[in-house]
C-alpha cells in the first residue's frame, strides 16, 4: 500500500513557532520530496488557517518554500488529539501524520505516526530532521508502509 496523503504539522515541524517562523533547515527540499512520493499534501496543525496562510506566504516571499505551500489544503479539526477522520476523503491506512508532539496522536493511529524532533532554541543551521523524515517517507512510499 502507498502513502496517500502526508498530514503536516507546521510549529516544532517545518519552522519554529508561529511566533518566530524560523524555517527548518531543508524545509524546501522537505515539501517537494513529500509531493514527489504523493499527489496529496495536507497541513494538520493548531495553528489557525489564517494565520497559517500569511506565515506560509510569507515563507514562500523568502524563497525557502515553494508557492504551492501558501494554497495547501488546511485541515479543520476541533478536539485534543490529530483525528485522522477530520481528512475529508482521506483513506487512514494509507496516511501518515509528520508531527513533533505525541500528545496530538489521535489514540489507534500510532502507526500513521512518524516521529519528528521538535524544532527548537538554539535554531541549528545544521539540523537535519526534514531529511531524516524524508528518507522515512521515501521507504514508505516504496515499502507501502505506515508509522515510524
Amino acid at each position: 500500500m502507498s502513502i496517500e496523503t502526508i498530514a503536516l504539522d507546521l510549529e516544532g515541524t517545518l519552522i519554529s513557532n508561529a511566533v518566530s517562523q524560523i524555517p527548518r533547515p531543508g524545509l524546501w527540499e522537505f515539501l517537494e520530496l513529500c509531493l514527489s512520493v504523493t499527489q496529496r499534501v495536507v497541513m494538520f496543525t493548531t495553528v489557525p488557517e489564517d494565520r497559517f496562510r500569511k506565515i506560509a506566504s510569507g515563507l514562500v516571499s523568502e524563497g525557502v518554500a515553494p508557492g504551492w505551500l501558501s494554497t495547501i489544503e488546511y485541515v479543520h479539526w476541533e478536539g485534543k488529539t490529530k483525528n485522522l477522520e477530520c481528512i475529508a476523503d482521506c483513506d487512514i491506512d494509507s496516511t501518515v501524520l509528520v508531527d513533533d508532539y505525541e500528545i496530538y496522536i489521535e489514540p489507534g493511529q500510532e502507526e500513521n505516526w512518524i516521529e519528528i524532533q521538535q524544532f527548537s532554541h538554539p535554531y541549528s543551521e545544521n539540523d537535519a530532521e526534514l531529511a531524516r523524515v524524508g528518507r522515512i517517507l521515501k521507504a514508505k512510499a516504496v515499502n507501502g508502509q505506515k508509522g515510524r
